[in-house]
């Protein structure tokens, strides 16, 4: 009886560690803790995506700038997509700067994903110069700063055209050609934004949450392709330069002062972990610091928690936005 008290003591006190180990895994953590054990346990990117064909859209600043860095490094076939050539041609060098890729392993594509008339044309000169694709990364499209009843609604018109039905459509192309060869992965750079809400950004959240409906409808009718694959990516607040081309009160006006980005998580650090959610198949990704991965895992498993803390959380948003400040200035992690 003593042995079996004493066993019993023992497994409980080996769970109550477990349990603690993972809440410190958690509380240091800057992503979900599947892809986080990815991270560690699973597939790397330098082994999965070498060699491969990468379609990066949005790849003149910001997180798409840094993924083609760092896909550059690990051996992938580039094109590299945005309105602004000349800045995508400044990516191209330094990706054959810091990599062994050759001039025609890097394609430059000029793309405006607003003209989708385009995009059936911009998909067939991928394939004429790679013959293939075999991972879109849909990260191009705008965030923005200003409050519902400032805002006109054409920049909600925008928005919903550039962020969804611009995504959407480059995807469509894409995806016939996935479907004919059974295989690819469809990459979208959603946010945080698609899994809750908050204030200054109302048109932005829309158009991430319809990406998360949208996509998360479209595995679901690709059952019979289970080689291809569909991947959210959900970045918190990231250093990268979507600040300074957020949508405003209306289409003609920019941001004054998009404020101090040092506190938000490194963009090389998103791109990292982006990779490794593409290269083990993770389906849904958050990237982030806390407080927003909390709010995060709230929204999911405790919403009625998760709306009053944004309320709070939401207060002080507006508060920093109209001081001329970063509007997560207050409650991001500090880094050295």
């Amino acid at each position: 009886m003593a042995w079996g008290c004493a066993l019993c003591l023992a497994l409980a006190g080996g769970a109550l560690l477990a349990l603690l180990v993972q809440l410190l895994r958690w509380l240091r953590a800057d992503g979900d803790l599947t892809l986080l054990w990815a991270e560690r346990w699973g597939k790397k990117p330098e082994h999965e995506l070498r060699g491969k064909v990468v379609w990066v859209t949005g790849a003149s600043s910001g997180i798409g700038e840094e993924l083609s860095y760092q896909l550059a490094k690990l051996g992938a076939l580039l094109a590299i997509s945005a309105r602004r050539e000349d800045e995508l041609q400044r990516v191209k060098k330094k990706c054959l700067q810091i990599s062994s890729l050759s001039e025609n392993d890097i394609l430059v594509l000029r793309l405006d994903l607003t003209d989708r008339s385009s995009h059936e044309a911009a998909t067939n000169s991928v394939l004429k110069h790679f013959g293939k694709i075999d991972v879109l990364v849909n990260n191009g499209g705008r965030s923005q700063r200003s409050l519902f009843v400032d805002t006109n609604l054409d920049v909600y018109s925008a928005i919903i055209e550039l962020n969804y039905l611009g995504t959407i459509s480059l995807t469509k192309y894409v995806l016939n050609h996935m479907i004919q060869r059974k295989k690819g992965k469809i990459v979208t750079v959603s946010s945080v934004m698609g899994i809750m809400g908050a204030p200054l950004a109302t048109g932005y959240c829309a158009s991430k949450h319809a990406l998360q409906g949208f996509f998360n409808s479209l595995r679901t009718e690709l059952t019979d392709y289970p080689e291809i694959s569909i991947i959210q990516i959900c970045p918190g607040p990231v250093q990268s330069q979507i600040i300074q081309n957020v949508f405003t009160e209306n289409l003609a006006k920019s941001l004054e002062n998009s404020g101090d980005q040092s506190h938000k998580m490194p963009t090389d650090r998103c791109a990292r972990l982006t990779l490794v959610s593409v290269a083990n198949d993770v389906k849904e990704a958050w990237i982030s610091d806390h407080p927003y991965l909390a709010v995060c895992y709230l929204w999911q498993y405790a919403p009625t928690w998760a709306w009053w803390l944004m309320n709070k959380m939401g207060k002080k948003r507006i508060q920093n936005f109209k001081s001329g400040i970063d509007a997560d200035a207050s409650y991001s992690r500090k880094r050295k």
